[in-house]
């Protein structure tokens, strides 16, 4: 049997009209923190002192909302540093300029630029780049997920796990001591019944690891819309469930996302483990 050619990444380009646009911003502000990055870098800090802020954060955020609303300055825009802009074409980008800061900042390559544009308040594209593992990722709605490495396109779906016991499971910690120690408690029990876990620190590349197959689910509490938007697309377009704890709202106190063989049982443990600290 001939396999089909990978596509390349131009053809996926095309899956939809604002694709082109969200690629070209991301890639750009992904090279300005990558290249850019002054020697003496200044630290900011947010809430806490866990919970740090660049000077290259904002900087990427500034060239996103130049690129997007430069050339559709009718649209909305929602940023985790300049907040939230209104717009009046239906369409609203939702941008984290730089996912990962805490890792951004001791220098380890698991940090990413995530875009992505809403309509009617829903994501219908998603643009994950993360340039220093030459990796970037599109999800189309109703159009599926790729990684893209140079100019090739590979489709992707997740992993084909079957057993919560041999899940391999991502999920991330606020930067309150409280919730931490909350959050802790939970994965001291979720530990003993998935194979193993992992906290990679950036919600984008916990999506689409999950995407891809590098890990079988992913949960976290408290993350905000541009944490969410284009990873949590990505995820669903590649085969995952993606899901609030008592609901379906991905944009609640928590979300779950998981291969579809262990996402229920998955959701029961997490609920009764909520339950459990209540």
């Amino acid at each position: 049997m001939q396999l089909r050619p990978l596509p390349p990444l131009a053809e996926v380009l095309t899956t939809h009209e604002l694709l082109p646009l969200a690629w070209d911003a991301a890639w750009e502000a992904a090279r300005f923190l990558r290249d850019e990055r002054p020697a003496d870098l200044f630290i900011d800090t947010k809430s806490t002192p866990s919970d740090l802020v660049s000077e290259m954060d904002k900087g990427a955020e500034e060239l996103l909302i130049a690129n997007l609303l430069g050339a559709r300055p009718g649209d909305g825009l929602l940023g985790e540093e300049g907040g939230e802009r209104f717009g009046s074409s239906g369409v609203r980008w939702v941008v984290d300029p730089l996912d990962g800061t805490v890792n951004y900042l001791h220098h380890m390559p698991t940090w990413g630029v995530s875009v992505a544009a809403e309509q009617d308040g829903r994501s219908v594209i998603g643009v994950v780049v993360t340039p220093e593992l030459d990796e970037a990722y599109i999800g189309v709605k109703g159009g599926g997920a790729w990684v893209i490495t140079g100019a090739i396109a590979t489709p992707i779906r997740v992993s084909e796990c079957s057993r919560l016991s041999d899940a391999v499971v991502a999920t991330g910690f606020g930067y309150s001591a409280e919730r931490r120690r909350a959050q802790g408690r939970v994965v001291h029990e979720l530990i003993s019944q998935v194979s193993d876990i992992r906290r990679i620190g950036a919600a984008v590349i916990d999506y689409c690891w999950l995407a891809r197959g590098r890990l079988d689910a992913y949960y976290e509490r408290g993350l905000n819309a541009w944490d969410i938007a284009a990873g949590a697309l990505i995820a669903s377009e590649a085969g995952a469930v993606v899901t609030g704890l008592r609901d379906e709202d991905i944009y609640g106190s928590m979300m779950i996302a998981a291969v579809p063989a262990i996402a229920h049982e998955l959701r029961e443990f997490l609920l009764n483990a909520e339950a459990d600290r209540e």
